[in-house]
């Protein structure tokens, strides 16, 4: 039984090595011609299977895949040291400090990027509160140019809201491309992360399609790392909580299958090697994937020979832990896929600036008149009714609740809440860099002289923090004014199977 278990992974280990000699062999002779085309696409049947089997299955046999008997072996060991991604070391790992900012290796790549960056979803939005052109400068001059930051997050998509007249998608990275070239800017000193739309727009073509139009806004001949803006996944933990449970039907829905269904994991990973080998990008990564997504894209990549993804992009604070607990940080960890993790909303939308706790936000407000104030004169976001509504998962009751309570120990200790919020963020070993927006120059300077803080919270209050989350476990998982009329619904609509 073994020895035939050892001849089939062998078998498909010689399948992974000629599947990677003949995509070097069409890279190395420049762009892949319709002759070569076969050499980046795996037969249908086992393109399959994978999708099938996911990360286990016909790979758990595999050397680089698990050791069947327990413990970290040698063979284990050695893919975190070799690790095709290029730097040989562990994710996370403080490869030097800028200025006061730690900088972290992301993933096993030889990316190295500051443990906060800024992010660009609503730098020239249409938001009442964005920031315009002169400010988002100022912010790049700030942290990239004086205080040791080199990682800008941005999307084609970015920015967010855009109305098509005061601001059109693409226009997130036109700006930074132009503060790049008026500042003449070394290209290596900055670290650029960069998103394909998500769904049914993610295949081969479009990789690459999409990525030239990225290149031609930010213009640079290269982005540091291409992520994957919303992968197919169906279940609680990519949902933001709106579902109760994975639902079959929609996977197996026409949407998604019209077109022979998601684009496979092989496809992803030949279509990004592609990309990789012609140096327009450095690596690549998902944003708002789960723990089945992240380990089915590393283990697929492993066994055909190409790069794995350097890092996964997700939701993640005090108030939203659920990466920690659904298997995302076990997955990510460098003994097991070895990747990296940007979070957002590291202050859950405003809410643990503590600004919302007097007077609740808009939408929560049981005194109409107040509300309507707040709506008129909002004071973030969540006054608003574009945002008030969506990210209502920060607003739960238990969410109100948990926050209060953090505003105390934050205050108990003599810090902000944004300060413990923030300091509590970095401490986590899941993370590589924290992502956050701004509004205004003070808010960039306090979140700045955040991270320089080089003392760790105390084991007693990390402890404190704890107990309060236990006491109110993934608030935006909650709801108590699901209404019995709501037929299935959520807060805004949204179908709950």
């Amino acid at each position: 039984m073994k020895n035939s278990m050892r001849l089939s992974s062998l078998l498909l280990l010689i399948l992974a090595t000629q599947e990677l000699e003949a995509f070097q062999m069409t890279s190395s002779n420049g762009d892949v011609n319709s002759q070569n085309k076969k050499s980046l696409s795996v037969p249908n049947q086992r393109r399959r299977r994978v999708l099938q089997a996911g990360a286990g299955g016909i790979f758990s046999g595999l050397p680089f895949f698990g050791n069947g008997g327990g413990g970290v072996d040698a063979a284990v060991a050695a893919t975190i040291k070799n690790n095709k991604t290029g730097g040989g070391g562990p994710t996370n790992e403080v490869v030097k400090v800028v200025n006061g900012i730690k900088h972290r290796r992301l993933g096993g790549s030889d990316i190295v990027v500051s443990e906060i960056g800024l992010g660009a979803q609503r730098w020239v939005s249409a938001d009442f509160n964005a920031p315009d052109k002169d400010l988002c400068y100022q912010f790049m001059d700030e942290a990239i140019l004086k205080r040791g930051v080199n990682l800008i997050d941005t999307a084609e998509q970015y920015p967010i809201p855009s109305d098509g007249r005061t601001a059109n998608e693409g226009d997130s990275e036109l700006l930074i491309g132009s503060w790049m070239k008026d500042r003449k800017v070394k290209r290596e000193d900055v670290v650029i992360a960069t998103k394909i739309t998500g769904g049914r727009n993610i295949t081969p073509r479009n990789i690459e399609a999409d990525l030239e139009g990225s290149l031609k806004r930010l213009g640079t001949d290269y982005v540091d790392v291409y992520l994957l803006h919303w992968p197919q996944r169906y279940s609680p933990q990519s949902n933001w909580g709106q579902s109760l449970k994975y639902d079959i039907a929609n996977d197996a829905s026409p949407y998604w299958r019209r077109n022979g269904g998601p684009t496979s994991f092989e496809d992803l990973c030949m279509a990004m090697e592609k990309m990789i080998q012609k140096g327009k990008i450095r690596g690549w990564g998902m944003c708002n994937d789960n723990a089945y997504g992240l380990t089915a894209s590393t283990r697929t990549a492993k066994m055909l020979g190409t790069t794995p993804p350097a890092c996964l992009q997700g939701d993640f604070s005090m108030l939203d832990r659920k990466s920690e607990e659904n298997g995302v940080a076990e997955a990510a960890s460098p003994f097991n896929e070895n990747v990296g993790f940007m979070s957002y909303n590291a202050l859950a939308g405003g809410m643990l600036t503590g600004k919302y706790l007097d007077i609740p936000a808009a939408f929560d407000d049981p005194k109409r008149e107040r509300a309507m104030a707040s709506l008129e004169k909002p004071r973030g976001r969540m006054d608003t009714r574009g945002w008030g509504g969506t990210l209502y998962r920060y607003r739960t009751e238990s969410a109100y609740e948990a926050i209060a309570d953090y505003a105390k120990l934050a205050k108990a200790n003599k810090m902000s809440l944004t300060e413990l919020a923030l300091r509590w963020n970095r401490q986590r070993d899941m993370l590589t860099t924290t992502l956050l927006g701004h509004t205004s120059m003070a808010q960039l300077k306090e979140t700045l002289d955040i991270f320089s803080i080089k003392e760790p919270l105390p084991d007693d209050l990390m402890w404190e923090i704890d107990r309060i989350h236990m006491r109110n476990r993934l608030p935006l998982f909650s709801s108590n004014s699901v209404g019995k009329d709501w037929n299935g619904e959520g807060e805004i609509g949204e179908p709950i199977p």
